[in-house]
């Protein structure tokens, strides 16, 4: 501790200030300087750490643990991105890409039709799959592919994770995020006296997020649509976006009231994925029809006329000078790639070229079905744990065989396969794969071990609370009865921190229903608010923008990124927050626990 400074006798907005600035650092050096994360990271992990042993009074213990809890994190996060990349690369070789990509313009030629079908709903479907930031992953590479600009890509990518994030990985955020950030004796003899479990109340916040959700998320699709007109097309236009808006409405119709239903009849497990794939059925039956297309074609300027910072190292060819702006202080691995618009050999049909991705739905969701038991048996084969390190409360797991990067890998060898690969062809996806992992590790080696330092701060000698909560708490009592509106701000922050939606609503569910209570507004309400801001937030967390953008080669990019991806989340925080207050204050919606007091 600094000598004369005495946190516990200091006002709650000074704790508030200390533990904004590792944020309030990173989000000026990224924002502000453009400073690429990995120059930005490691300084603000050892900020991080000098506030947590000098103010926080954290031991050396303390922060080597919540490290090595870090680095168990960033192990899972590196293999999934290097499983994504490793299928793209591989499709890429094999000629299944060009493929997949006449199918897309078979369908329809314009682009803001193909954001539509491949990111919003075959994005949100692998969300509700799998989770972990897959689908950014997953599809900012195919977009590529198929002729995007790569920054316009990973916006679109990051874009996905925010409807469906909060049912995503088969409802993780709700069933383990809320359930072990909520659940206590205290709350289930409250909800004993009015006749209800947990379970009970937590298909209540269930229903309450989803119906949030349904009424924020129905417009991301044309959201998605006119910030990639806008900031990507020739003329940066919204007008060109707006054009195509009753298509766009129906869209995220298409998707949101199936999500609704399911989430009010059947719980979190499986909103995103049936709404998902609903939303894919009905949406390019309607395409293929013109159903409400308009009857212009909106594409990107020609590749020559693209500006080098829309540029990534993957599935593009820059010319030597704008790669050299781009990329400069970034390592990278350059690979000889085909140009996906030069398959070997004859095309393959259209079903083999899609198999990989349906082999890759069905892994995922077998995998993660509770009922079939296949997930818990593999998380049991394999778990590498260390319990209490260095003899403190922190602990740290993975099992990388229930990782979604356990089962891209799996396919990737049955698509080698399938698809009759060469030696070559597969070295070179190998090789193309390696490289980012390689490049893309050195930021997550600093980025999630900060993360794991801020959030185990509440472990220290001097009684206070962690960081984030530190900072929640003086925002709830400088805010009072509008505090509905700032909740889903509160957990988009937990997200930005974390990268994660569950961890965000572990953070932060029982402080935002402890608020409800002393202001007796309807806790379930509250922490739908937080679930919802939570699943916002990972369109800005600083290490799902570095996963996604090492998938296409846009390492040094994560301030641009970021200026992007914010526009939306402060769009989803807002209006959740004021349908919060009118579903509070408006139309009283109501909560059990609220006639026990």
């Amino acid at each position: 501790m600094i000598p004369g400074i005495d946190l516990q006798n200091t006002s709650l907005f000074v704790q508030a200030i200390l533990a904004a600035l590792p944020i309030l650092c990173a989000a000026g050096l990224l924002v502000a300087f453009r400073w690429p994360a990995r120059r930005v990271m490691p300084l603000v992990y050892l900020l991080t750490i000098g506030i947590g042993l000098l103010l926080w009074e954290m031991t050396f213990n303390v922060i080597a643990a919540s490290t090595i809890q870090g680095l168990f994190i960033t192990f899972d996060i590196l293999f999934i991105i290097f499983g994504a990349i490793l299928l793209l690369a591989v499709l890429k070789q094999s000629g299944a890409i060009p493929v997949i990509r006449q199918m897309f313009v078979d369908i329809s030629p314009d682009r803001r039709v193909q954001v539509i079908i491949i990111a919003w709903l075959f994005g949100s479907f692998l969300e509700g799959a799998s989770g972990f930031g897959t689908p950014a992953a997953i599809v900012a590479p195919l977009l590529v592919a198929l002729g995007f600009p790569a920054m316009a890509a990973v916006m679109l990518g990051l874009m996905i994770q925010s409807t469906a994030v909060t049912f995503g990985a088969v409802g993780t955020p709700v069933v383990i995020g809320v359930t072990a950030g909520l659940e206590s004796p205290a709350l289930a003899a409250r909800l004993a006296e009015v006749g209800l479990s947990f379970n009970d109340y937590r298909l209540i916040i269930t229903a309450q997020a989803a119906i949030i959700h349904g009424l924020v998320g129905t417009l991301m699709p044309a959201f998605m649509i006119t910030m990639m007109t806008r900031f990507f097309g020739k003329n940066r236009s919204w007008r060109e976006g707006m054009s195509i808006l009753p298509f766009a409405l129906f869209s995220g119709l298409a998707f949101t009231v199936p999500y609704v239903l399911t989430g009010v009849l059947l719980g979190p497990e499986f909103p995103s994925l049936l709404g998902a794939l609903i939303g894919l059925a009905i949406v390019i039956t309607a395409a293929r029809r013109g159903f409400l297309v308009p009857a212009d074609t909106w594409n990107f300027p020609a590749e020559s006329e693209w500006p080098a910072e829309w540029l990534g190292t993957i599935g593009s060819s820059p010319s030597s000078k704008e790669k050299s702006e781009m990329t400069k202080d970034v390592p990278q691995v350059e690979v000889d790639i085909p140009s996906p618009e030069e398959p070997r050999g004859r095309p393959m049909p259209v079903w083999l070229a899609w198999l990989p991705y349906g082999l890759l739905a069905v892994g995922l969701v077998i995998t993660r079905l509770p009922a079939l038991g296949i997930g818990k048996w593999v998380q049991n084969v394999l778990r590498i744990q260390w319990e209490m390190i260095f003899n403190t409360p922190i602990s740290a797991s993975t099992t990388p065989l229930y990782l979604p990067a356990a089962v891209l890998i799996l396919v990737v060898f049955l698509t080698i396969g399938l698809h009759r690969m060469q030696r070559g062809q597969v070295q070179a996806a190998f090789s193309e794969a390696s490289g980012i992992l390689l490049s893309a590790g050195f930021v997550l080696l600093f980025a999630v071990p900060m993360v794991r330092v801020y959030i185990n701060s509440g472990v220290n000698a001097a009684g206070l609370s962690s960081m984030p909560i530190a900072m929640a708490e003086w925002a709830a009592v400088n805010v009072g009865q509008v505090w509905p509106l700032l909740a889903p701000t509160i957990g988009a922050l937990g997200a930005f921190i974390a990268g994660s939606n569950t961890i965000s609503n572990l953070m932060f569910s029982l402080f935002q229903f402890s608020i409800a209570e002393q202001l007796s507004i309807p806790g379930s309400m509250v922490v739908a608010l937080q679930a919802v801001g939570a699943a916002a937030g990972n369109m800005i967390a600083i290490h799902n923008i570095v996963a996604a953008a090492a998938t296409v080669g846009m390492l040094g990019r994560e301030g641009a990124l970021l200026r992007k991806t914010v526009i939306p989340t402060l769009y989803y925080v807002i209006a959740a927050g004021l349908v919060g207050l009118a579903a509070i204050y408006l139309f009283n919606i109501g909560d059990p626990l609220l006639l026990t007091d």
